[in-house]
């Protein structure tokens, strides 16, 4: 039975979100595939997930051990390492991802949890695991020197050691006269067999 940590970053709500539909749609999928697996559904807005503070630090930079699993600033990076698959709904936002994904990840990235530094830099702790990033996108930026959410997502990952990532984009759903609907459905129809292989 494989642990899978959903994790949602859009203010919209769900059934306006087309990020949402189309990985709500993903788990939907994966679940019917693979109904042993546990999901565990982590809404970055729902948790109110804040920016790191002067007095969390200590925490972050300090030592870890049995009791640092019960510290609230650090259960964020113990979650990301106990799961063996990632969900990510994020939406292009201004090129990038929304703000709240690069706070979390600010939890996530604790030296000793996450990753560790070796001899030779960074060497990451969540080897063999596997991602997933759904995002939808005004324009069409895929492949481009200036799309910037995928990239960030791939590299922040790629730091702990999650190397097998599959991007699955909804892109020009504000450019006039797009089908919005069709693309939509494009986009669940790659994420049912992306689902099935996940």
């Amino acid at each position: 039975m494989s642990k899978v940590l959903y994790i949602k970053a859009n203010i919209k709500p769900e059934g306006e979100s087309r990020t949402f539909q189309v990985s709500d749609y993903f788990v939907e999928q994966y679940q019917k595939e693979h109904p042993q697996d546990e999901i565990v559904i982590l809404d970055l807005y729902k948790e109110e997930i804040d920016f790191l503070r002067p007095e969390d630090l200590g925490k972050i930079y300090g030592p870890k051990d049995e009791s640092s699993k019960q510290n609230p600033v650090l259960k964020y990076a113990y979650q990301f390492v106990e799961a063996d698959k990632y969900i990510f709904a994020a939406p292009m936002w201004n090129l990038g991802a929304p703000a709240i994904i690069k706070a979390y990840f600010d939890y996530v990235s604790v030296a000793g949890i996450t990753f560790k530094y070796g001899e030779s830099g960074p060497v990451g702790l969540c080897e063999g695991k596997k991602a997933v990033h759904i995002t939808s996108r005004g324009g069409v930026y895929a492949g481009t020197s200036i799309e910037m959410d995928d990239r960030y997502l791939r590299t922040i990952l790629g730091l702990f050691g999650v190397k097998d990532v599959t991007t699955i984009p909804v892109e020009g759903v504000d450019i006039l006269g797009i089908d919005v609907v069709a693309k939509v459905n494009e986009a669940k129809e790659i994420a049912k067999n992306v689902a099935s292989e996940f």
